[in-house]
């Protein structure tokens, strides 16, 4: 490392303790791994995030855990599957290990019972018959060392993968799941709606897709802080979770928009669900932690869109964007289904 480089890092590790200092948090790795990326600024959306915290106070530990479960967890998922990967394969590198141990033990005992047979065709006597049994004795014997210990080998290493497996199973959970809201990311839902719309085109059933945006969350985001619009978009995510039955898979699709997909589902049906999650969400009432302080309802905005057979996934998702747009354009809070749509993807008025 260059000393220009050496000052640098000591520069960023500086600001971070300072932050740290000034808000009276705890210096835990956690906490300094958070700051010390903020002061890097190699996050833009994290420092779009944590600027505003110290430039208007300081943030609660709260605040910050909150953000390092956002922002550092898929980190962590990504270390503890390399490990977990890195752990499995020299398990099984040690099971080949012993296969080749056992393997050249067992050839080897062939070819001493190769020998015992040649010699016994041969001239033999009683002492060259007991010399004979003598080491084919040893030979057993190692034999039956060798494919006990290649059994207890085997068992341990069974049991570590099988450890294992069930980890990675674990970490994979995780890293589909969207860390602030606790339902499965955009990531999942991009895999899961290939697969579902798959699953509809070979069993010829109806699949209708939901797109959902919170009104007006920026505003409220600005006038009532980021920890607060965190619990907005948890609250959203909690009700679009309770409202989903079966195979029904919901997902955070971007900042404040959320996705739903709901198999076997005709567009009435979509409908009729994407309305009653809408009253769910306008019926709640928003509370601020610290001072209790009635902030009022949230409302949220649906577009719904059925798959045509033939049609891109690319194609579904744009027309439900459409009818979502149309949504928020028709005065918000409201469900917009594609019937709904001018054939310029405008909201064709009551």
């Amino acid at each position: 490392m260059s000393e220009t480089e050496l000052k640098r890092v000591i520069g960023y590790a500086n600001l971070a303790i300072d932050l740290l200092a000034r808000s009276e948090i705890p210096p835990y790795p956690q906490f300094y791994e958070l700051l010390f990326t903020y002061a890097t600024g190699v996050n833009p959306l994290l420092n779009e995030r944590v600027g505003p915290l110290f430039r208007n106070g300081a943030p609660t530990i709260e605040v910050v855990e909150a953000l390092c479960n956002e922002f550092l967890k898929s980190q962590d998922v990504d270390r503890r599957i390399s490990t977990v990967s890195a752990r499995m394969s020299a398990s099984i590198a040690e099971v080949h290990a012993a296969i080749d141990t056992a393997m050249a033990g067992a050839k080897a005992y062939s070819g001493s019972l190769q020998t015992a047979t040649s010699d016994l065709n041969g001239d033999v006597n009683i002492a060259s018959v007991k010399s004979m049994a003598a080491r084919l004795l040893i030979e057993t014997e190692r034999m039956q060392e060798s494919n006990w210990q290649l059994e207890t080998k085997l068992q341990a290493s069974r049991e570590d993968i099988a450890s294992l497996q069930r980890n990675l199973a674990e970490v994979r959970r995780e890293s589909m799941l969207d860390p602030l809201t606790k339902i499965f990311n955009r990531k999942y839902f991009d895999e899961g709606v290939e697969r579902m719309v798959g699953t509809a085109v070979a069993s010829g059933t109806p699949l209708a897709l939901l797109l959902v945006d919170i009104d007006h969350f920026k505003r409220f985001n600005d006038t009532y802080g980021h920890q607060t619009g965190d619990q907005v978009l948890r609250l959203v995510a909690m009700t679009l979770r309770s409202q989903m039955k079966g195979q029904d898979v919901v997902a955070r699709y971007g900042g404040e928009e959320f996705a739903a997909i709901l198999p076997a589902t005709d567009l009435d049906r979509a409908v009729t669900v994407a309305d009653s999650i809408r009253r769910a969400i306008q019926g709640k009432e928003l509370l601020k932690r610290s001072t209790n302080e009635r902030l009022g309802r949230i409302t949220a905005s649906f577009g719904v869109a059925l798959y045509r057979p033939g049609e891109s996934i690319a194609t579904l998702i744009e027309r439900a964007d459409r009818c979502l747009y149309a949504a928020k354009h028709a005065g918000r809070n409201r469900v917009c289904d594609e019937s709904e749509l001018a054939p310029d993807g405008s909201h064709i008025a009551a």
